[in-house]
Protein backbone atom coordinates (compact mmCIF):
# COMPACT_ATOMS: atom_id res chain seq x y z
CA UNK A 1 0.00 0.00 0.00
CA UNK A 2 3.04 2.13 1.15
CA UNK A 3 4.51 1.96 -2.72
CA UNK A 4 1.18 2.35 -4.43
CA UNK A 5 0.74 5.20 -2.37
CA UNK A 6 4.14 6.71 -3.32
CA UNK A 7 3.36 6.19 -7.07
CA UNK A 8 -0.26 7.67 -6.68
CA UNK A 9 1.63 10.98 -5.11
CA UNK A 10 4.44 11.17 -7.69
CA UNK A 11 1.89 10.82 -10.70
CA UNK A 12 0.00 13.65 -8.64
CA UNK A 13 3.43 15.47 -7.88
CA UNK A 14 4.16 15.57 -11.69
CA UNK A 15 0.85 16.20 -12.78
CA UNK A 16 0.66 19.09 -10.95
CA UNK A 17 4.29 20.50 -12.16
CA UNK A 18 3.12 20.10 -15.51
CA UNK A 19 0.20 21.85 -14.97
CA UNK A 20 1.31 24.42 -13.83
CA UNK A 21 4.15 25.18 -15.61
CA UNK A 22 2.09 25.42 -18.67
CA UNK A 23 0.03 27.50 -16.91
CA UNK A 24 2.59 30.13 -16.36
CA UNK A 25 3.94 29.41 -19.64
CA UNK A 26 0.36 30.46 -21.24
CA UNK A 27 -0.32 33.27 -19.02
CA UNK A 28 3.05 34.64 -19.15
CA UNK A 29 2.95 35.19 -22.53
CA UNK A 30 -0.38 36.58 -22.87
CA UNK A 31 0.81 39.37 -21.00
CA UNK A 32 3.55 40.23 -22.54
CA UNK A 33 2.01 39.77 -26.09
CA UNK A 34 -0.85 42.58 -24.45
CA UNK A 35 2.02 44.98 -23.52
CA UNK A 36 4.84 44.67 -26.25
CA UNK A 37 1.84 45.42 -28.63
CA UNK A 38 1.10 48.75 -29.37
CA UNK A 39 -2.74 50.21 -29.24
CA UNK A 40 -3.73 51.63 -32.80
CA UNK A 41 -6.56 53.54 -34.06
CA UNK A 42 -8.96 52.01 -36.33
CA UNK A 43 -8.67 54.36 -39.20
CA UNK A 44 -4.60 53.90 -39.46
CA UNK A 45 -4.61 50.40 -37.92
CA UNK A 46 -2.06 48.12 -39.96
CA UNK A 47 -3.69 44.88 -40.94
CA UNK A 48 -2.62 41.76 -38.70
CA UNK A 49 -2.40 41.57 -35.12
CA UNK A 50 -2.98 44.87 -33.52
CA UNK A 51 -4.74 45.78 -30.33
CA UNK A 52 -7.98 48.54 -29.70
CA UNK A 53 -9.69 49.99 -27.16
CA UNK A 54 -12.46 51.63 -27.54
CA UNK A 55 -16.27 51.81 -26.66
CA UNK A 56 -19.06 48.97 -27.61
CA UNK A 57 -21.69 50.33 -29.95
CA UNK A 58 -25.23 48.49 -30.85
CA UNK A 59 -24.65 46.00 -34.16
CA UNK A 60 -27.01 46.54 -36.98
CA UNK A 61 -29.60 43.61 -37.06
CA UNK A 62 -31.66 41.54 -34.27
CA UNK A 63 -31.71 42.20 -30.78
CA UNK A 64 -29.69 40.11 -28.14
CA UNK A 65 -31.40 39.19 -25.31
CA UNK A 66 -29.53 37.38 -22.33
CA UNK A 67 -31.22 33.76 -22.00
CA UNK A 68 -30.90 33.85 -17.93
CA UNK A 69 -32.36 37.42 -17.01
CA UNK A 70 -34.01 38.18 -20.54
CA UNK A 71 -32.20 41.83 -20.58
CA UNK A 72 -30.63 42.93 -24.01
CA UNK A 73 -27.23 43.34 -24.14
CA UNK A 74 -24.22 42.84 -26.89
CA UNK A 75 -22.73 39.60 -25.78
CA UNK A 76 -23.53 36.58 -23.22
CA UNK A 77 -22.30 34.09 -21.44
CA UNK A 78 -24.46 31.93 -18.43
CA UNK A 79 -24.07 28.65 -16.64
CA UNK A 80 -26.71 26.83 -14.55
CA UNK A 81 -25.43 24.66 -11.80
CA UNK A 82 -27.09 22.18 -9.59
CA UNK A 83 -25.93 21.64 -6.00
CA UNK A 84 -25.98 17.52 -5.86
CA UNK A 85 -24.38 15.18 -3.76
CA UNK A 86 -24.90 13.40 -0.41
CA UNK A 87 -25.61 14.60 2.79
CA UNK A 88 -21.79 14.74 3.38
CA UNK A 89 -20.77 16.25 0.75
CA UNK A 90 -22.47 18.54 -1.62
CA UNK A 91 -21.08 20.89 -4.64
CA UNK A 92 -22.28 22.93 -7.44
CA UNK A 93 -22.31 20.62 -10.60
CA UNK A 94 -22.49 22.40 -13.94
CA UNK A 95 -26.21 20.91 -16.37
CA UNK A 96 -26.17 23.82 -18.72
CA UNK A 97 -24.28 26.51 -20.17
CA UNK A 98 -24.06 28.45 -23.47
CA UNK A 99 -22.27 31.36 -25.31
CA UNK A 100 -23.77 34.10 -27.15
CA UNK A 101 -21.96 34.38 -31.22
CA UNK A 102 -23.41 38.01 -31.67
CA UNK A 103 -20.76 39.92 -33.45
CA UNK A 104 -19.83 43.13 -31.45
CA UNK A 105 -18.78 46.59 -32.96
CA UNK A 106 -16.33 48.89 -31.46
CA UNK A 107 -16.17 52.30 -32.16
CA UNK A 108 -12.22 54.14 -30.80
CA UNK A 109 -13.06 57.61 -32.50
CA UNK A 110 -11.62 57.39 -35.44
CA UNK A 111 -13.69 54.50 -36.87
CA UNK A 112 -15.66 51.39 -36.19
CA UNK A 113 -14.81 47.94 -36.28
CA UNK A 114 -16.58 44.25 -36.24
CA UNK A 115 -15.67 42.02 -34.40
CA UNK A 116 -16.59 38.01 -34.08
CA UNK A 117 -16.23 36.59 -30.59
CA UNK A 118 -15.84 32.98 -31.59
CA UNK A 119 -12.22 31.67 -29.95
CA UNK A 120 -12.06 34.77 -27.75
CA UNK A 121 -11.28 35.10 -24.44
CA UNK A 122 -13.92 37.13 -23.13
CA UNK A 123 -13.64 39.30 -20.02
CA UNK A 124 -16.33 41.18 -19.02
CA UNK A 125 -17.65 43.78 -16.30
CA UNK A 126 -21.06 42.48 -16.00
CA UNK A 127 -21.40 39.19 -13.96
CA UNK A 128 -24.67 38.22 -12.40
CA UNK A 129 -25.31 35.30 -9.49
CA UNK A 130 -28.12 34.09 -8.13
CA UNK A 131 -30.25 31.26 -6.63
CA UNK A 132 -33.39 29.42 -7.18
CA UNK A 133 -35.37 26.16 -7.56
CA UNK A 134 -36.02 26.09 -10.92
CA UNK A 135 -33.59 24.25 -13.81
CA UNK A 136 -34.19 27.94 -15.19
CA UNK A 137 -34.98 30.86 -13.93
CA UNK A 138 -37.25 32.12 -16.56
CA UNK A 139 -39.35 28.83 -17.16
CA UNK A 140 -42.88 28.33 -15.95
CA UNK A 141 -43.15 27.15 -12.72
CA UNK A 142 -43.88 23.31 -12.03
CA UNK A 143 -47.21 21.94 -10.50
CA UNK A 144 -48.56 18.53 -9.61
CA UNK A 145 -45.94 15.85 -10.02
CA UNK A 146 -43.13 17.97 -11.28
CA UNK A 147 -43.32 19.86 -8.85
CA UNK A 148 -43.13 17.45 -6.05
CA UNK A 149 -40.68 15.68 -7.86
CA UNK A 150 -37.82 18.56 -8.07
CA UNK A 151 -39.35 19.40 -4.54
CA UNK A 152 -35.82 20.87 -2.64
CA UNK A 153 -33.57 21.19 -5.99
CA UNK A 154 -31.60 24.28 -5.37
CA UNK A 155 -29.93 25.89 -8.78
CA UNK A 156 -27.28 28.78 -8.92
CA UNK A 157 -27.10 30.59 -12.36
CA UNK A 158 -24.24 32.63 -13.34
CA UNK A 159 -24.78 35.18 -16.38
CA UNK A 160 -22.18 37.31 -17.96
CA UNK A 161 -22.96 40.35 -20.29
CA UNK A 162 -21.68 43.20 -22.42
CA UNK A 163 -23.76 46.29 -22.94
CA UNK A 164 -23.46 49.22 -25.16
CA UNK A 165 -21.16 51.83 -23.97
CA UNK A 166 -19.00 49.89 -21.78
CA UNK A 167 -15.67 50.08 -22.65
CA UNK A 168 -13.85 47.27 -24.50
CA UNK A 169 -10.03 46.46 -25.08
CA UNK A 170 -9.82 43.90 -28.11
CA UNK A 171 -6.65 42.17 -29.00
CA UNK A 172 -6.66 40.15 -32.14
CA UNK A 173 -6.05 39.78 -36.09
CA UNK A 174 -7.47 42.56 -37.73
CA UNK A 175 -8.75 42.79 -41.22
CA UNK A 176 -10.00 45.73 -43.30
CA UNK A 177 -11.61 45.73 -47.13
CA UNK A 178 -13.33 48.57 -49.19
CA UNK A 179 -11.93 51.99 -49.68
CA UNK A 180 -9.67 50.96 -52.32
CA UNK A 181 -7.44 48.56 -50.05
CA UNK A 182 -7.33 45.44 -52.76
CA UNK A 183 -5.22 45.69 -55.03
CA UNK A 184 -6.30 44.27 -58.14
CA UNK A 185 -5.39 40.72 -58.97
CA UNK A 186 -6.68 40.76 -62.74
CA UNK A 187 -6.08 37.29 -63.32
CA UNK A 188 -7.49 35.69 -60.49
CA UNK A 189 -10.73 37.85 -60.84
CA UNK A 190 -10.93 37.18 -64.39
CA UNK A 191 -11.03 33.54 -63.34
CA UNK A 192 -13.94 34.20 -60.63
CA UNK A 193 -15.48 35.82 -63.56
CA UNK A 194 -15.06 32.83 -66.40
CA UNK A 195 -16.51 30.42 -63.13
CA UNK A 196 -19.39 31.73 -62.69
CA UNK A 197 -20.25 32.15 -65.91
CA UNK A 198 -20.04 28.80 -66.35
CA UNK A 199 -22.16 27.88 -64.06
CA UNK A 200 -24.56 28.80 -66.27
CA UNK A 201 -23.47 27.10 -69.62
CA UNK A 202 -26.32 27.90 -71.64
CA UNK A 203 -26.63 31.68 -70.91
CA UNK A 204 -22.98 31.82 -71.43
CA UNK A 205 -23.68 30.05 -74.99
CA UNK A 206 -26.27 32.27 -75.82
CA UNK A 207 -23.76 35.58 -75.33
CA UNK A 208 -20.60 34.52 -77.10
CA UNK A 209 -21.68 30.88 -79.60
CA UNK A 210 -21.67 33.39 -82.61
CA UNK A 211 -21.90 30.56 -85.06
CA UNK A 212 -25.12 29.06 -82.80
CA UNK A 213 -23.22 25.47 -82.90
CA UNK A 214 -23.37 25.09 -79.58
CA UNK A 215 -19.69 25.40 -78.71
CA UNK A 216 -17.55 27.73 -78.23
CA UNK A 217 -14.39 27.93 -80.36
CA UNK A 218 -11.03 29.55 -79.97
CA UNK A 219 -12.31 32.86 -80.98
CA UNK A 220 -15.37 32.97 -79.44
CA UNK A 221 -13.26 32.06 -75.97
CA UNK A 222 -10.93 35.23 -76.83
CA UNK A 223 -13.79 36.97 -76.51
CA UNK A 224 -14.92 35.42 -73.22
CA UNK A 225 -11.67 36.17 -71.46
CA UNK A 226 -11.95 39.67 -73.01
CA UNK A 227 -14.99 40.07 -71.31
CA UNK A 228 -14.66 38.71 -68.53
CA UNK A 229 -11.30 41.10 -67.92
CA UNK A 230 -13.96 43.81 -68.45
CA UNK A 231 -15.94 42.64 -65.73
CA UNK A 232 -13.38 42.17 -63.26
CA UNK A 233 -11.92 45.74 -63.75
CA UNK A 234 -15.48 46.75 -63.00
CA UNK A 235 -16.20 45.04 -60.24
CA UNK A 236 -12.89 45.96 -58.54
CA UNK A 237 -13.74 49.49 -59.03
CA UNK A 238 -17.01 49.00 -57.72
CA UNK A 239 -15.06 47.51 -54.31
CA UNK A 240 -12.70 50.61 -54.34
CA UNK A 241 -15.76 52.60 -54.33
CA UNK A 242 -17.14 50.93 -50.54
CA UNK A 243 -16.94 52.45 -47.78
CA UNK A 244 -14.06 51.05 -45.75
CA UNK A 245 -14.79 48.19 -43.76
CA UNK A 246 -13.01 46.50 -40.44
CA UNK A 247 -12.81 43.30 -38.96
CA UNK A 248 -11.24 41.55 -35.77
CA UNK A 249 -10.96 37.65 -35.17
CA UNK A 250 -8.87 34.99 -33.96
CA UNK A 251 -5.25 35.01 -34.85
CA UNK A 252 -4.85 32.06 -37.25
CA UNK A 253 -1.59 31.81 -35.12
CA UNK A 254 -1.40 30.72 -30.98
CA UNK A 255 -1.78 34.49 -30.56
CA UNK A 256 -3.95 35.43 -27.68
CA UNK A 257 -7.49 36.81 -28.70
CA UNK A 258 -8.78 38.21 -26.01
CA UNK A 259 -11.74 40.87 -25.55
CA UNK A 260 -11.96 42.35 -22.18
CA UNK A 261 -13.87 45.73 -20.38
CA UNK A 262 -10.49 46.24 -18.28
CA UNK A 263 -7.84 47.90 -19.93
CA UNK A 264 -4.47 46.59 -20.90
CA UNK A 265 -2.24 47.36 -17.58
CA UNK A 266 -5.23 45.85 -14.99
CA UNK A 267 -5.57 43.03 -17.36
CA UNK A 268 -1.60 42.62 -17.68
CA UNK A 269 -1.32 42.32 -14.14
CA UNK A 270 -4.22 39.51 -13.65
CA UNK A 271 -2.21 37.80 -16.54
CA UNK A 272 0.92 38.13 -14.12
CA UNK A 273 -0.57 36.96 -10.97
CA UNK A 274 -2.08 33.83 -12.75
CA UNK A 275 1.21 33.47 -14.39
CA UNK A 276 2.64 33.80 -10.75
CA UNK A 277 -0.38 31.08 -9.08
CA UNK A 278 1.35 28.88 -11.93
CA UNK A 279 4.96 29.06 -11.25
CA UNK A 280 4.02 28.34 -7.72
CA UNK A 281 1.68 25.22 -8.57
CA UNK A 282 4.83 23.95 -10.71
CA UNK A 283 7.30 24.29 -8.17
CA UNK A 284 5.17 22.32 -5.06
CA UNK A 285 4.60 19.67 -7.87
CA UNK A 286 8.26 19.59 -8.46
CA UNK A 287 9.34 19.64 -4.07
CA UNK A 288 6.33 17.04 -3.70
CA UNK A 289 7.99 14.73 -6.22
CA UNK A 290 11.40 15.64 -4.70
CA UNK A 291 10.43 14.83 -1.47
CA UNK A 292 8.65 11.49 -2.55
CA UNK A 293 11.63 10.18 -4.17
CA UNK A 294 14.14 10.92 -1.15
CA UNK A 295 11.60 9.05 1.54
Amino acid sequence: MAIEGAWIGMGLSVGAAVAGGWWFMRRYAQARHLLDTPTSKIRSAAQGYVEFYGVLQACAGAEVIAPLTGKPCQWWRFRIEEYVGDDNKKSWRPVESGVSDSWLQLSDGTGECLINPQGAEVRPVTREIWKGSLRHPRGPQKSGLTAFLSMGKRYRYIEERLHVGQPLYAIGDFRSSGGGRQGLDLQRRQAEVIRHWKSDFGGLLQRFDSDGNGQLDEQEWNRVRLAAQLEAEDLHRADSLKPDQHHMAKPLESQPFILSCAGEDELARQLYWQAAAGAAVCIAGALGFAWILGN
